[in-house]
């Protein structure tokens, strides 16, 4: 029943066809709530700019921490299981300051639990977790606040 009502409210927003999953069930959905860290690295140009480093968010289901997002890109369940993906797809956020939707392909897995026959990881409906501009100091950090949902799915 709980995976009817998922699907259902899942059914609302079309997913762009790059981060879509036809055919894959829903495991898991939660909310993630943290920020995209960002180095100050020289760029091509040997101009300094931010370069993306690591992602660090709590995950959220009902209001409960169920685990945590962090670099890898590694999710990992309060259960023991644990996921690391690699991007195969993305889509633009809703607005410029969104990072962008993605579609994840596990590539590896430890622990049993919730998530261990997870094949794709979604992160859709974000909000927040850009940061453009020039950097003065190389090897400086900043972070970006972000929210998202990510979307655990196997294949049917």
């Amino acid at each position: 029943m709980a995976a009817s009502l998922i699907n259902a409210s899942a059914a609302e927003t079309p997913l762009p066809d790059a981060v879509a999953a036809p055919g894959e069930i829903i495991v898991l959905s939660v909310h993630a709530e943290g920020a995209q860290v960002y180095e100050c690295k020289a760029a091509a140009d040997g101009k300094p700019a931010w370069a993306f480093r690591e992602p660090i968010a709590t995950l959220i289901v009902d209001g409960k921490t169920i685990g945590r997002h962090y670099a890898g890109p590694n999710w990992e369940h309060s259960d023991g299981s644990a996921v690391v993906g690699k991007s195969i797809g993305n889509a633009p956020g809703a607005t410029a300051n969104d990072i962008p939707w993605l579609k994840l392909e596990v590539t590896s897995r430890r622990g049993s639990g919730v998530l261990t026959g997870v094949t794709t990881v979604q992160r859709i409906n974000t909000q927040g977790g850009k940061l453009e501009g020039a950097c003065d100091k190389v090897g400086s950090f900043k972070s970006a606040p972000y929210a998202a949902e990510y979307v655990f799915l196997r294949k049917g």
